[in-house]
C-alpha cells in the first residue's frame, strides 16, 4: 500500500509499502522531515511522471559493501 503524505511529520511503516519499497507519496522535504525519513532509513526519490511530489522509499533489503571483502579484478 502507498500512503499519501501531508504536512504532518509522520511516515507509515516500511513493511507496509510496495516491493519495491515505495511506502508514502508527497509531503515536503523540510529539515524535520528529512531528519525523522533518515532516522528510520527512508530515503526520498522523485518520479518523472510526478516530479512535483517526493516518493519515499524504505527497502527492507540493502546492499551492503564490506571494504575489506572487496576484491577488484
Amino acid at each position: 500500500m502507498i500512503f499519501q503524505l501531508d504536512e504532518n511529520l509522520w511516515f507509515p511503516d516500511p513493511h507496509d509499502g510496495e516491493p519495491d519499497g515505495l511506502i508514502a507519496i508527497g509531503g515536503d522535504l523540510s529539515i524535520d522531515r528529512l531528519l525523522l525519513a533518515y532516522y528510520y532509513g527512508i530515503f526520498p526519490w522523485y518520479s518523472f511522471r510526478h516530479a512535483a511530489e517526493p516518493y519515499w522509499y524504505c527497502p527492507l533489503q540493502r546492499f551492503v559493501i564490506f571494504p575489506d571483502e572487496i576484491h577488484v579484478s
